[in-house]
């Protein structure tokens, strides 16, 4: 009979992969906008960022041509492909690039390319594919995975940002927005900076939909107006400013920051109870399950006893 360390040591590795199964029931099912977006068809529950900041800011109007940068699992390209059908006019056609390093499942409507933001042929690519036109808006959802320190994890997503920002120098008209994600720390008034080189609007908002809890915000930048003569280019970082100039002056901008959505609604904070009157509550499954997902193999190594011979070796040792 195994003692109680051995037995806790195989409750964890079960409980490992048991944690790998929530797609279907998990904790985030009494998160309002997780059930809202499973309800409504929704991939994830990001797509209610997206409206809620268009709805801000009306950037989808009129819109026909959209890029979707690191746009797995989707949600996003949802948006605005339902958005961008509803714009165009008879004798037009909208058209949707997402895209992104993942592989990810076929939507109706949306142009998928698996590359690299940071390479030249994407960019190329991209416009290839509007024709020689440019984009109107370009979209940016892309997160890297956080490591849990704070300053490290705001560098890299601002590198993956103006990553982002490198590549919309290629494919954005002059006149159109850019919306990204970003973490706010105490150096983001220097992208604010960088920002407003191309853009003259930059505000930060922050959707209804986006927990308080997170530091993440996204960036509105509209009226794409590149400095004159400039040439994009992307072998070259783009415009790493240092916090003062030449003169000693401060490089650091402030933009202004706005709520979006509505503040009466929900709130993505709060617990809200689960809708268990009369039949109970019924689980939905993902909208979309990923590709390749790491909890696949996960299953098939349990099922295979993996787990199980590690416990032994661990006891032999």
């Amino acid at each position: 009979m195994a003692s109680q360390p051995e037995r806790n040591l195989i409750q964890s590795l079960e409980s490992a992969v048991v944690v790998m199964y929530l797609g279907k029931s998990s904790k985030d099912k009494r998160d309002v906008y997780y059930r809202l977006a499973k309800e409504q068809g929704w991939r994830a529950r990001s797509a209610f960022k997206l409206m809620q900041v268009d709805e801000e800011f009306s950037l989808l109007e009129g819109v026909t041509k959209a890029v979707d940068l690191c746009a797995a699992p989707g949600s996003w390209s949802q948006v605005l492909s339902k958005r961008l059908v509803e714009n165009k006019k008879e004798g037009q056609e909208a058209k949707i690039v997402a895209v992104d390093l993942q592989a990810m499942a076929p939507l109706p409507g949306v142009i998928q390319l698996q590359g690299d933001i940071t390479k030249q042929s994407t960019a190329d690519q991209i416009i290839s594919y509007f024709d020689g036109e440019k984009a109107d808006i370009v979209v940016c959802d892309g997160a890297p995975d956080v490591t849990g320190l704070h300053d490290m994890d705001e560098y890299i997503q601002a590198q993956l940002l103006l990553a982002a920002l490198n590549i919309t120098t290629h494919v954005l008209r002059p006149g159109g927005s850019f919306v990204a994600k970003i973490f706010r720390g105490k150096d983001i008034t220097l992208l604010y900076t960088q920002l407003k080189i191309f853009f003259p609007n930059v505000t930060c908002s922050k959707p209804r939909s986006s927990r308080n809890s997170s530091i993440e915000a996204f960036i509105v930048c509209q009226d794409y107006t590149p400095p004159k003569d400039y040439v994009p280019n992307m072998g070259t970082p783009l415009l790493d400013l240092p916090p003062m100039d030449e003169q000693g002056r401060s490089n650091r901008t402030i933009v202004p920051f706005i709520a979006c959505g509505d503040l009466c609604g929900f709130d993505s904070d709060m617990t809200y109870a689960l809708p268990v009157a009369g039949e109970g509550y019924k689980l939905l499954k993902p909208v979309q399950g990923p590709i390749t997902a790491p909890y696949l193999s996960a299953i098939q190594k349990k099922r295979k006893g993996f787990f199980n011979e590690q416990v032994s070796k661990k006891i032999g040792q």
